[in-house]
């Protein structure tokens, strides 16, 4: 039996017609999100620029969480997230870990003193090659519900307006629980101390295909000592870098990773509202923190701690702020390795390139 017969072959003109569409649709594609079809829609490279100082960016670093210190270590998962997702970092084990310790602003020099929210960058990896990345502030919510807002909020704190802030927040009420929140919340002089809460939520998928709504926070094992501004000022600009270094060569320092879970109608696309007590919580694991290494030659200065960055069982729910975050992520990365030169490394290799 004769195999079917070749397909007539296609017009040159054809092939070329064809081609020419899929060009234009890729280039309408990425004008459209580079902002160039709609000069009015919101865009990472506008998100990124609106984090500037009037000084203008640093040079060499992240946009924003600019002043930091890497940490490695290693996350020791018990076993009862497994329940919740079938990803292999929540199986019983010990995957290792490599993070960033952070302070919220764009200054890499800022005294530590003048920062209300402090960060952390983490990165697991897992066997199967897989890697789970996450990043999380001390503050339990976000200052506001939407990513425009989020905008908003960075323009009106640049505005030379003195009512800028004061129609921002009239705009955006849901500011205001996060502003009783840094009013009130108590200080600490050591990143130890701190808790780091995963704002968004996210979906774990089970080895069945369920999905749970979820949201995470790393919580300190070690004890928080509230200490006032004025004395932490005191401590000297670099304090919270120092502390962690020297606590870290002491001891390992740990926390304790805790899930919860969305009860059916609990918010899930709006970071700025915090779920009400009584949700179901899992203990997942301990993150332990054994060394620190300055950022500039450290382990974590070229990692993008980007949100969307997730192993196999866990993905995005219909919050709109971790595409939002991955975008300008990227943007940011996209500039301070282009602008090494502005934040050499101290080590260089035997090529006298840097590593």
């Amino acid at each position: 039996m004769s195999g079917p017969s070749p397909s007539p072959p296609r017009p040159p003109f054809a092939s070329l017609a064809l081609i020419a569409v899929i060009v234009a649709v890729v280039a309408g594609a990425f004008a459209y999100t580079a902002g160039w079809l709609s000069p009015g829609r919101l865009t990472p490279t506008k998100i990124v620029e609106a984090f500037a100082p009037p000084t203008g960016p640093a040079l060499g670093h992240r946009r924003n969480h600019a002043k930091g210190i890497c940490f490695t270590g290693q996350f020791e998962a018990n076993g009862n997230g497994a329940a919740l997702s079938r990803a292999q970092v929540f199986a019983a084990g010990q995957y290792p870990a490599i993070g960033r310790f952070n302070l919220g602003t764009p200054d890499p020099n800022a005294p530590d003193a003048t920062v209300r929210v402090r960060g952390m960058g983490l990165q697991i990896s897992t066997p199967d090659g897989q890697v789970w990345r996450t990043a999380m502030i001390d503050a339990p919510f976000f200052p506001v519900s939407t990513p425009k807002a989020f905008y908003g909020l960075l323009e009106a704190s640049h505005s030379k307006d003195p009512d800028a802030m004061k129609s921002f927040i009239a705009a955006n009420p849901e500011f205001a629980a996060f502003g009783e929140w840094a009013k009130n919340a108590p200080w600490t002089a050591s990143y130890a101390e701190e808790p780091y809460n995963g704002l968004n939520a996210f979906l774990f998928v089970d080895g069945s295909g369920a999905e749970h709504a979820v949201r995470w926070s790393l919580r300190p094992q070690a004890p928080i000592v509230p200490i006032t501004p004025e004395d932490l000022t005191k401590l000297g600009p670099d304090h919270l870098d120092q502390e962690i270094t020297d606590r870290v060569a002491k001891e390992p320092q740990r926390w304790t990773l805790v899930v919860t879970v969305a009860d059916p109608g609990d918010p899930t696309s709006d970071p700025s509202k915090a779920w009400p007590e009584g949700r179901k919580t899992v203990e997942v694991g301990t993150l332990v923190v054994q060394q620190i290494q300055a950022e500039r030659d450290g382990p974590c200065r070229d990692i993008n701690f980007d949100p969307t960055f997730l192993p196999n069982g866990i993905t995005v729910s219909d919050d709109p702020f971790p595409a939002a975050r991955s975008s300008a992520y990227a943007r940011s990365y996209a500039l301070r390795t282009a602008e090494v030169q502005y934040y050499p490394y101290h080590q260089q290799t035997a090529a006298g390139t840097q590593p």
